[in-house]
């Protein structure tokens, strides 16, 4: 059964950063599909960033130019590596494994990290 395990939050200074990471287990040999997700208090969840199996990327506007993704296969972990935060970054960030692609194809899922907290100060 694949479990995913978040880490990295925690709280720093405006113009900081974090590195943030979700590691899966429970599967070997494949490429995944991941995205990252937020929601601060009182606020829908909102879309953050992706990586698809291939290694093609997407931002969230608010995010772009200060947020990467990337992950490494052989650890089946993705990172979001976020630079120059804002207070507006605060929020409980969220992996997802949408799929992996393995050898037999590729498995489309739903599976959620528990979630790291991103508190920014000003």
């Amino acid at each position: 059964q694949v479990q995913l395990m978040e880490s990295g939050g925690g709280s720093v200074q405006a113009g900081g950063s974090l590195r943030l990471s979700c590691a899966a287990s429970g599967y070997t040999y494949c490429n995944s599909y991941w995205d990252w997700y937020r929601q601060a208090p009182g606020k829908e969840r909102e879309f953050v960033s992706s990586i698809t199996t291939d290694g093609s990327t997407t931002y969230a506007d608010s995010v772009k130019g200060r947020f990467t993704v990337s992950r490494d296969s052989a650890k089946n972990t993705v990172y979001l590596q976020a630079n120059k935060l804002i207070p507006e970054d605060t929020a409980m960030y969220y992996c997802r494994l949408r799929g992996v692609y393995c050898a037999g194809g590729y498995r489309p899922l739903n599976i959620w990290g528990q979630g790291t907290q991103v508190t920014i100060s000003s």
